[in-house]
């Protein structure tokens, strides 16, 4: 699973550096992103300066947005077999977090 977020914040990355109107929409954006599977397993990452440094192992007290889910459904979301919205519709997925936060979420899918 670590694998797979990486792979996804290298590719957000990119797509910030690539389109100037996604990269300055986050130009002001500070936030803490938790990602709580079932099993017990918590990342965290931070969205600063238009881009995510890196993917930490562990939760964190004052995350701006929590995901929570089981592996498969993050596997699934992560490989486009399910999108946010049906995830947290039909209950696999639920989130934390403001409502401007949450809609930011999509962007990471």
């Amino acid at each position: 699973m670590r694998e797979m977020l990486e792979d996804l914040i290298q590719k957000f990355n990119a797509k910030v550096e690539s389109d100037p109107a996604f990269r300055a929409e986050l130009s002001d954006l500070s936030k803490t992103v938790m990602i709580e599977l079932k099993d017990g397993t918590k990342y965290h990452f931070i969205v600063k300066d238009a881009k995510v440094a890196g993917l930490l192992d562990g939760g964190v007290d004052h995350a701006d947005i929590t995901i929570v889910t089981d592996a498969g459904t993050l596997r699934a979301l992560i490989l486009r077999e399910i999108g946010p919205f049906k995830a947290y519709a039909t209950g696999k997925i639920k989130l934390k977090g403001s409502l401007e936060d949450l809609a930011r979420f999509r962007k990471f899918f």
